[in-house]
């Protein structure tokens, strides 16, 4: 079918010649979007995952042990066998002595984003580790503080680059990367895919051809105290994302933002249990492959994100950013006017600050920091402070 033939489908269905004002939106992201896609100028490769069946990850509670496979820990846990276990816990970390059948990964961020160092002595302890992934990068902080996914994704980038200037190529194998997923449900399948592609060319820029292991996470951004049903179907959307976009493990955070549950403990994780048995997506390599409207935005956000990394480069680099405070600045700049979206409502919080509209009570430049990069809901403006 020709471009005119599809283009006046669409008017048809649509009863409107001006399907460009009806279909074309705005984004944050400077993406540009068409109407409709029938083609895609550039096909992309099979983006593949390091894990087979993308891993289901559980907060640790003896009363899901018998059925969880994964799990969350941040305490210990005695006779765990034949689990994989992600530790997000420091002290944690330095007492376990993994045996080499054993699947652990280490969720600890290296970077202390404050002072703007690595902490050398702990990448060295977690190195000697007969972990699975040694050194985690966390730029689920950036998300939830508000940067722009291009801004998480090259600041993944160039923390990368940083651990392989110091520590040597070979680091690059041990790595695995916290993001995450927020509610924009095709620009975020795009971001795990458009990092898989600019992670490979990283590593290849040292004669490796690596991909990345992703942890994926539900974003704290998105929900708010008050509206419990709401963030559990905000975090569902989310997980699809993760599991579509390829992610090789995902987890809920809970879905009551300022309290928690031995039973919404459970309904967060089995969330992801009516995901995967119920559509399988968790077992797709890359889902997502051959749909033209991801295939473009995913091109689209990689050549930026990459561009941005090449900037950051340019100017020193991560630590060196965060030093002079450049970074935290850009990040709380498109913050702000995140912020702004959500407050004329271009960006919707179905109970927030839609059905019903509650009126805001902070200014957006009142709830982020240009010097601090912090996590900050949206729901916030409008709830009692």
């Amino acid at each position: 079918m020709s471009d005119t033939a599809w283009e006046n489908l669409v008017k048809k269905q649509l009863k409107t010649d001006d399907i460009f004002s009806v279909l074309t939106k705005e984004n944050l992201e400077e993406i540009s979007l068409l109407p409709f896609y029938d083609t895609v100028a550039q096909p992309l490769v099979n983006l593949p995952k390091i894990e087979e069946s993308t891993h289901l990850v559980a907060r640790y509670h003896d009363s899901l042990e018998e059925d969880v496979f994964a799990f969350l820990l941040d305490r210990n846990v005695e006779n765990l066998e034949q689990k994989t276990i992600f530790i997000n816990n420091e002290d944690l970390a330095g007492h376990i002595s993994p045996r080499e059948e054993d699947q652990y990964f280490s969720l600890i961020d290296v970077f202390d984003e404050k002072k703007g160092v690595i902490n050398d002595q702990l990448v060295k302890e977690l190195l000697a580790k007969q972990f699975r992934r040694n050194i985690c990068i966390d730029v689920a902080l950036h998300q939830n503080a508000g940067a722009s996914i291009v801004q998480q994704l090259g600041i993944a980038l160039a923390k990368t680059k940083e651990l392989m200037e110091i520590y040597g190529p070979e680091i690059i194998g041990k790595l695995i990367f916290k993001l995450a997923v927020g509610p924009n449900y095709f620009f975020e399948i795009a971001k795990i895919r458009a990092f898989k592609m600019v992670f490979n060319q990283l590593s290849k820029e040292y004669e490796k051809d690596e991909i990345p292991y992703i942890f994926a996470e539900t974003s704290l951004r998105n929900k708010s105290v008050s509206d419990h049903e709401n963030n559990l179907i905000r975090s569902t959307l989310e997980l699809a994302s993760a599991m579509i976009g390829g992610a090789d493990a995902v987890f809920t955070n809970n879905y009551l933002i300022d309290s928690t549950t031995e039973n919404s403990e459970e309904i967060s994780f089995k969330q992801q249990i009516v995901l995967a048995y119920e559509s399988i997506i968790n077992v797709f390599e890359d889902a997502a492959n051959g749909s033209y409207y991801v295939e473009d935005i995913t091109r689209q956000m990689a050549e930026k994100a990459w561009t941005l990394f090449v900037e950051m480069e340019e100017k020193g680099g991560y630590l060196e950013l965060l030093k002079k405070g450049e970074l935290q600045k850009a990040i709380y700049q498109h913050a702000v006017e995140e912020q702004q979206w959500v407050e004329e409502g271009k960006i919707k919080l179905i109970g927030v600050n839609l059905y019903p509209k509650l009126d805001a009570k902070r200014k957006a430049e009142e709830m982020y920091s240009e010097t601090e990069i912090r996590a900050v809901r949206w729901a916030e403006m409008f709830e009692s402070i």
